[in-house]
């Protein structure tokens, strides 16, 4: 059944699907992947860092000739980090530019809301930039996972503040299906650790109000606070906690790990703990090599973890595309991705299966210095 937000969808995917099935995104001289992401809105900061990560690994294989001679695109369309209009993009590319895949939509909604259309035109969706069980449980055949699970995340953090002998912890949360799997994660760590949550709050994602969350959470008192919640929204509260002097240790998920998250905490990012979903982009770890041997004149390039999360992207989906052979197709495309075993994006494995769609399991927990650097 499709999701709620399609019903605003009226035009039938006929046109679409036909077009999707006469070009399948590859012709004599490229081969085209469809995106849909919040290049404008709350997201926008670290959709621009993942985005230029895909484009740092894609411009050098295309100045090598491209795959099976062949230029990559990524056709990139703004949903403004809104399931509705990443329904209606991904409807548009099908009937406009239909790509081979999906590659890195941003966001467990605005996913959601593209994956019935890559159902209805059998392409797969690669590398969503999401972590949400939903995509990992049951296993959809066409989507491929690239980080790990956000419950995971969520583990890890109440694993690392009980590691610290803090006990009152709280949750606040976006209403959607990002915060609702956030929300599981917590419920059932804090379960198996015999603790009682010092708060469970939940807020809109589209108007972002936080007024009723911050005289809760004020009352709760938590030392510490899990945020499920994009950059914009987090910032947002934790500004509002400290300007009521709340020393609360705040920590979110890696969906935050980018310097625009930083910059926009501006005083308040020192001491700000971020799950992390990739490798340290100041450490020593492979990807993190090339992506700086690539990018040596690119000194404007920011590398972080939302970077080396595209670029990641961008590899898996060439490894694939090398795969699939010198006439690919979506199914082709699925079948090499499914072939994979063990590949070494460098410093960290991917793994699928015809039943595992998991992709990578790395999880770290970092924190904010005071030089706005994420210290793993």
């Amino acid at each position: 059944m499709l999701q709620p937000y399609l019903k605003w969808i009226f035009v039938p995917l006929t046109a679409a699907l036909a077009a999707h099935a006469a070009a399948q995104g590859v012709s004599d001289s490229e081969v085209v992947f469809g995106q849909t992401a919040g290049i404008t809105g709350p997201v926008a900061g670290s959709v621009k860092e993942s985005n230029e990560g895909v484009a740092l690994y894609f411009d050098w294989i295309n100045a090598q000739g491209g795959v099976h001679g062949r230029k990559l695109v990524l056709d990139s369309r703004d949903d403004k980090f809104s399931p509705k209009l990443a329904a209606e993009n991904a409807q548009k590319m099908l009937a406009e530019r239909p790509p081979i895949a999906f590659l890195l939509p941003r966001g467990t909604p605005m996913t959601e809301a593209i994956v019935p259309f890559a159902q209805a035109a059998k392409i797969p969706v690669i590398a969503p930039g999401t972590g949400a069980e939903i995509f990992h449980t049951p296993v959809n055949p066409l989507v491929f996972n690239l980080r790990a699970k956000y419950q995971t995340e969520v583990e890890k953090a109440i694993e690392h503040l009980h590691t610290l002998g803090t006990s009152r912890i709280a949750l606040v949360y976006v209403n959607d299906s990002f915060g609702a799997d956030g929300l599981a994660g917590f419920q059932r760590k804090m379960a198996a650790l015999k603790l009682a949550p010092a708060a469970s709050l939940t807020f809109d994602r589209a108007s972002g109000d936080m007024g009723a969350v911050v005289p809760a959470l004020l009352k709760a008192d938590p030392q510490a606070v899990i945020l499920v919640a994009s950059a914009v929204h987090s910032s947002r509260l934790i500004e509002q906690m400290r300007k009521q002097g709340n020393q609360a240790q705040f920590v979110t998920l890696s969906n935050n790990a980018t310097k625009s998250f930083i910059a926009g905490l501006g005083p308040n990012a020192r001491g700000v703990v971020v799950a992390q979903a990739f490798p340290n982009p100041r450490g020593n770890a492979a990807i993190v090599r090339e992506m700086k041997a690539l990018a040596k004149n690119r000194p404007d390039l920011v590398i972080s973890q939302q970077t080396i999360e595209g670029f990641a992207a961008a590899k898996l989906a060439v490894e694939a595309l090398r795969r699939a052979g010198r006439k690919p197709t979506p199914a082709l495309l699925v079948g090499a991705l499914e072939s994979i075993r063990e590949f070494d994006m460098g410093g960290f494995m991917i793994t699928y299966g015809p039943t595992d769609r998991t992709g990578a399991e790395f999880v770290e927990m970092s924190i904010i210095d005071s030089r706005g650097e994420f210290m793993q």
